[in-house]
């Protein structure tokens, strides 16, 4: 299930409740009810998730989609300079540089430990199965994050993408399937 990540959306929704919230905190103070101390408590959390909505709204996550990337999974990450990528069988060669670009975007550089060297390499595979019971892992590719800039990594600037593909990995894949017309 895939969750939008709109927390402008979020934020005006969280707003409506903090509103609702405290209405109905100043009607439980005029008649007296019973639960309006814990109505303030309620009117408080709902203000305060509304705050943290409006700073996440802010554009802290900016992603760059890279068009012809597939989708990948990430099955390895030693948090220093070391990623590796899992893509599907039936990719193409335009594709995987296209997800290596991808991946590269997405990993984040800054934090990752003893990386004195200011690169990241991301490398992609896939998983074959010659025989029932036997699984051969076959990288198709890697990219490596640059910073010409000892200090620009962690900023997102400065940053260049080497991309090396190994073809002749690509000739062991399987042939992709034809489409069927229905």
């Amino acid at each position: 299930m895939q969750i939008p990540n709109d927390f402008a959306l979020y934020t005006q929704w969280l707003a409506y409740a903090t509103g609702a919230f405290f209405l109905l905190m100043l009607l439980a103070f005029l008649l007296k009810w019973g639960i309006r101390f814990r109505l303030v408590g309620a009117t408080a959390f709902t203000a305060v998730l509304t705050i943290g909505a409006f700073g996440l709204s802010l554009g802290l996550f900016s992603h760059t989609d890279i068009p012809g990337a597939v989708r990948y999974n990430l099955v390895y990450d030693d948090a220093a300079a070391h990623v590796v990528i899992v893509v599907d069988p039936t990719v193409t060669p335009e594709q995987v540089e296209a997800t290596l670009q991808q991946a590269a975007l997405d990993i984040a550089p800054f934090g990752r430990l003893g990386n004195n060297a200011q690169a990241v390499m991301v490398r992609a595979r896939t998983v074959l199965h010659p025989e029932p019971g036997i699984s051969l892992p076959l990288y198709l590719g890697e990219a490596v994050k640059l910073s010409q800039d000892p200090d620009a990594l962690g900023r997102g600037q400065s940053e260049a993408i080497a991309i090396q593909l190994y073809s002749e990995n690509f000739a062991q894949l399987p042939p992709a399937p034809e489409p069927t017309d229905t």
